[in-house]
């Protein structure tokens, strides 16, 4: 039982694909891996150091999105345990992959582990002098499936969860050297979202403005400011924040 490495996939359409890579991989001072699969619809992101924790996959049905893998011991097991816990499974694609679904319709993965530990450190932004990282994965949930979607992620993955800086959210105690945190966000009981779904956040620290000015250069564009971060989509419609978390040590 554990979850030993955690990745993040950005569900993407052939028509946005080009701008899409373009910029995730400036955005994270990353390499792009080759394509891979049957249509070449996936891609990693890879870090100039530690292991990767991004990827890209290209959807049939063109939708954009975000989505989790778990990387375990064993699929079969973890698929087992994931189904008492309250999941429903969508697909068994082989015995290295089990697509799933949490009790209130968050897309996950369970996939086999091959050794990923380290977590990259954070990237300097040269020409303005700041670091920063991308580092947590925020599971958006609606208002009624709260707390029974916190107690499934907190289960499944065997993390301890804690408040957060704000009564709508509570945090995930990641592993030390996991690469991504957990965020577990209540949506207002006003959002019309039926489904949890996740988006990604940066830890910029004190230099959000900066980071959001550089990113609206790389075909970002700006949502709205929040109470300690700012919300931008990427150049395919899909939310993001910058998050005044330290980018080190991922608190506030």
């Amino acid at each position: 039982m554990g979850v030993h490495w955690l990745t993040a996939f950005i569900d993407h359409s052939a028509a946005s694909a080009g701008d899409e890579l373009r910029f995730w991989q400036v955005a994270t001072n990353s390499a792009l891996s080759a394509r891979r699969g049957d249509r070449g619809q996936f891609a990693t992101f890879v870090p100039s150091d530690g292991d990767a924790f991004l990827r890209v996959q290209e959807t049939d049905s063109g939708d954009v999105g975000v989505h989790l893998d778990l990387h375990v011991d064993s699929v079969d097991n973890e698929t087992i345990r994931s189904l008492r816990l309250g999941s429903t499974l969508i697909d068994r694609v082989d015995d290295g992959l089990a697509v799933m679904r949490s009790p209130r319709g968050m897309t996950f993965c369970l996939v086999q582990h091959h050794g990923e530990a380290q977590r990259p450190s954070p990237v300097e932004v040269s020409h303005l002098g700041v670091v920063y990282l991308l580092d947590q994965i925020s599971i958006d949930i609606p208002h009624d499936a709260f707390d029974d979607e916190c107690r499934f992620w907190s289960d499944l993955t065997g993390w301890p969860i804690h408040g957060g800086s704000v009564p709508e959210f509570r945090v995930l105690q990641r592993p030390d050297g996991m690469a991504l945190r957990i965020l577990l966000q209540r949506l207002d009981d006003d959002d019309p979202a039926t489904l949890a779904r996740a988006h990604l956040d940066f830890a910029v620290g004190e230099h959000g403005d900066a980071i959001a000015a550089w990113h609206q250069t790389l075909g970002a564009t700006f949502a709205r400011q929040g109470r300690r971060w700012i919300t931008l989509t990427d150049p395919a419609g899909l939310p993001y924040c910058l998050t005044e978390r330290d980018p080190v040590t991922g608190t506030l």
